[in-house]
Formats: C-alpha cells, structure tokens, sequence
C-alpha cells in the first residue's frame, strides 16, 4: 500500500480535528479527499506529509511510518498545500533549482528541472519571477517543485482552487497522467473534477470518514441509502406503497412513476414483484436512481 492509515487521529487543545480515521490506498491510483471546511481534509493532509505530528494512530506512507521515520516519508511524498506557499522574489527556474538542492537530487538534478518544466508547461515562464506569473502558472510550479523528486504519492490540497477553465483543464490533464504511476490524494470542493479524475472517493465530516467507496457506490447510495424509480401502469396511492415493508419513503416523480428509498433495494425489488402480482399491477420500468455527487456529498455531510 502507498498510503495506509490507522485510528490516526489529531487534537488542538479542546478540538479533535480528526477522529480515529483508517483508509488504504494503493498504487496508481487518484483518489479523491472530500469534505466541508474544518472537516480535517488539510489536517490529515499535514499529518501524511509530517509538517504535523498525530495526537494517535499511525499512518505510513512506502511502508515508513510518519513519525518514526519522516525524512524517508519526506523522500517518497510530493506535497502541494493549498496556500501555494512560493517565493515570489525568485525566479521559476531559480526556484525549482533551489528545490531540486533541497532534495540533494546532485547529478540529476538538470534533467529533473528540464523535464517538470516541460511537464507543467513552464517552458515560457521559466526566466519570469513566480510573484509576475498568472495564478494558473503558480499552481504550476507548486506541481513542479512537488515532483521534482520523483515521488511515489503527491498529496494535493485544493491543487485547482481559483484557476480558470482552461487552467482546470490543463492542472486536470496533468494529474490524470501522474496518477497512471503515482498514488495521488487529491482534495477538492469542485465535483466535477473528482468525477472527471477521481475512481474512489474518502468524505470526511468533523473529523470522521463518513463515506469511502467508488463514486458510483456513492452516487447510487449503496453506502448509505439507495433509492429505486419503478413505474406503473395504472395510479397508484402513497398510503399502498408505504405499507411495503422495505420502503422508507416514497415519492411521486410523474403521474405513475414513483422514487422508493430503502435501506435494502435487492429485498425491495423482489417484494416490488411478489406485491404486483399479488395487487394485478405490471411494473413498466424498474431502475435505481443515481443522484449527482454533490446530492451525495451533501447527505453525507449535513448536520451533525
């Protein structure tokens, strides 16, 4: 595993910023980190990069463990935070060299620069002061200074946050490539980037994992409640379809179509069935219904 977390958890005094967590993630693979502001994505973020240390729990990242042994995590994880922390009074290629000697890479430090140049797109900026560049340029740098030495697994926090469509699409385009090598845990509030890069998932609400599935799992609520849409040939009453035992709640769509949330849709379609035949009414249609994963986000992580 490239990145495994056990009941990590970390307290600020009084507030208990994450709470007894545990993920694994394996290679080449791009998953994504979610959550509400204040929910511990950036600290759990911190606590895998060692900028902090855990209260509790452990994870390790390439099989070290992040306390015990940081400078070999150090060696093997890519970091960009979200504040982008850059020096502006530096020149881009200045700048990735004085990264490239913090990471001691000696002989190849010339072909790393040269090459995270040409894979973030700097070649134009590179005689340009980071502090002139575009806040797309910036965010590419970040990227660079985070690959410079080859990591196993980069840890993005908000890596397109306040860039334009075409930057999106070009920050997008790069971590979709890395992620076919590299292990990438990426946090995001933009949907439609987890669902154009992300396969799986992690929600995390005031410091505990609420969700970790494959976004399909969790579009169609197989993690927390699912919800069939069955249609009829003829009208049929609230009251008749509350009185099946698995339906939490029905919900007229059209005139004859129905949306039935329950906790147990493979013993709700089977009861569906038995129900209709008993009753003489033909189901036209019967599906499951997928709601956008913000829906799902939102349900996972409202109130308490």
């Amino acid at each position: 595993m490239s990145i495994k977390v056990e009941q990590l958890s970390k307290i600020f005094g009084e507030q208990k910023a994450v709470n007894n967590i545990s993920f694994e993630i394996g290679k080449a693979s791009i998953v994504g980190f979610l959550g509400p502001n204040g929910a511990g994505k950036s600290t759990t973020m911190k606590m895998l990069s060692t900028y902090i240390t855990p209260t509790s729990g452990s994870a390790t990242v390439c099989g070290h463990n992040v306390a015990a042994h940081s400078m070999e995590v150090r060696k093997n994880v890519g970091y960009l935070p979200e504040s982008n922390p850059l020096y502006y009074d530096m020149y881009v290629r200045e700048y990735l060299e004085f990264a490239a000697n913090v990471h001691q890479l000696g002989a190849h430090k010339k072909s790393r620069i040269e090459e995270m140049i040409a894979v973030t797109g700097l070649q134009k900026e590179v005689k340009k002061k980071i502090g002139s560049l575009s806040k797309g340029y910036k965010q590419r740098v970040g990227l660079a200074q985070a690959m410079i030495h080859d990591p196993q697994v980069l840890i993005l926090d908000e890596p397109t946050s306040g860039l334009d469509p075409n930057q999106i699409m070009d920050i997008r385009d790069l971590i979709i490539r890395l992620g076919k090598e590299k292990t990438v845990l990426l946090s995001t509030h933009i949907m439609q980037e987890v669902q154009a890069m992300c396969s799986r998932v992690i929600i995390i609400n005031n410091g505990n994992i609420v969700a970790d599935d494959a976004i399909g799992n969790i579009q169609s609520g197989e993690t927390k409640n699912a919800a069939l849409i069955v249609e009829f040939d003829k009208d049929i009453t609230e009251q008749e379809l509350q009185q099946l035992r698995n339906v939490s709640k029905a919900q007229l769509n059209t005139d004859r179509q129905w949306m039935l949330q329950t906790q147990q849709p493979d013993a709700l379609r089977k009861e569906l069935m038995a129900w209709s035949l008993q009753k003489d009414i033909a189901i036209l249609t019967l599906q499951n219904s997928s709601q956008s994963l913000e829906d799902a986000f939102r349900d996972l992580t409202k109130g308490k």
